[in-house]
């Protein structure tokens, strides 16, 4: 048995201790937050849990592995001192503040032989999932572009930005739907209600395929809006977690080039204008395959517990969690730089791994 401890109980701790607290196979038997009226409350629901203010207390009240799900500033400091008292660690998403910050507690957890892992929680949705699957047996054709919009008024946050408050989702959603990194990002914004932080953005990943994609991220928006456009050369996909009864929904239609001897059947070859070789459009069914309904909270937190009883590396681990924090700070770079695109290379960063996946 596992004993967990979760640090944090603001927005998202509560649905972490909720969670923990029905896994059969882990046990819930502490929680640690500075707001002694967030524990009161804590402690009425869950009587049973030992509480404190002190993570030094927390760290000693015999807890295994570590949620942390606090403010992203505190990440970095708490995943560390977890680590060094040799406890297993889940980070809430996005990892840290900065990619040094990161590399760190990924060194720390390697050397230390112990689970490292993000809380990129769309990552273990059943809908992601099934996206992951056709995109990988080549249902869909090669990939040319991804669309992701995460729009809704508000929730505001005054430690970060809207990127650094909702792209985690988007960005680590297409980084387990491909088989490559990006090689470049760019962004811009605008700063509407606060003169240093932007509150709508748009960030572009390239990569060295010719994919491209595209992310809209806003807390100005009068509709929440959760959607995920997948282009192929064979199909489309659509994914949309607002609704209910349609999370996925794969189009049967796409646009072929015919080959009239100019430049065979590629538009890439020969005479490319549309004039000289008029493309075929193709218009089929639209399928609304079976989606699981688990929550994918608790996938996430069940993989992890798992992860570290197999000793195995989690399909979100701090690696991909490097990778999610690396971008966000490309893109401030280009939001400072008025759109400027910058260069990602995470191929010179050699991780260990514990175990292959």
């Amino acid at each position: 048995m596992v004993n967990i401890g979760v640090v944090g109980c603001g927005y998202w701790g509560p649905k972490h201790i909720r969670v923990c607290h029905e896994l059969a196979e882990a046990k819930l038997v502490s929680v640690c937050d500075l707001d002694e009226k967030k524990l009161s409350q804590v402690r009425t629901q869950y009587p049973n849990l030992k509480a404190t203010t002190s993570f030094k207390q927390f760290i000693q009240n015999g807890v295994d592995a570590v949620f942390i799900a606090t403010p992203v500033n505190a990440h970095y400091q708490l995943a560390r001192e977890a680590l060094l008292n040799d406890k297993h660690v889940l980070i809430e998403k996005p990892m840290t503040t900065t990619s040094q910050e990161a590399l760190e507690l990924i060194e720390i957890a390697e050397k230390r032989g112990l689970v490292l892992m993000v809380g990129h929680t769309y990552v273990y949705h059943p809908a992601v999932e099934f996206l992951g699957e056709i995109v990988r047996n080549g249902e869909l054709g090669d990939i040319y572009g991804i669309d992701a919009d995460r729009l809704n008024l508000g929730l505001f946050r005054p430690d970060v930005n809207v990127l650094w408050d909702l792209a985690p989702h988007d960005i680590s959603i297409v980084l387990s739907l491909l088989n490559e990194d990006p090689v470049a990002v760019s962004a811009r914004g605008a700063y509407h209600l606060d003169s240093d932080i932007c509150d709508i953005a748009y960030l572009e990943l390239m990569f060295a395929s010719g994919m491209i994609c595209h992310i809209h991220a806003s807390w100005l928006h009068p509709r929440k809006i959760r959607q995920l456009t997948i282009v192929g050369s064979k199909k489309m996909a659509v994914y949309d977690d607002v609704s209910e009864t349609e999370k996925v929904q794969i189009y049967d239609k796409g646009l072929s080039i015919p080959d009239n001897g100019n430049h065979n059947g590629n538009p890439g070859n020969g005479n490319n204008k549309f004039s000289a070789w008029p493309p075929n459009y193709r218009f089929g069914d639209v399928v609304m395959p079976f989606i699981r309904n688990d929550e994918p909270l608790k996938v996430e937190c069940s993989h992890f517990i798992k992860c570290i009883k197999e000793g195995k590396r989690p399909r979100s681990d701090g690696w991909a969690g490097f990778k999610v924090t690396s971008i966000l700070e490309a893109a401030d770079r280009s939001l400072g730089n008025g759109g400027h695109r910058e260069q990602l290379n995470f191929a010179t960063m050699a991780i260990p791994r514990l175990v292959e996946r």
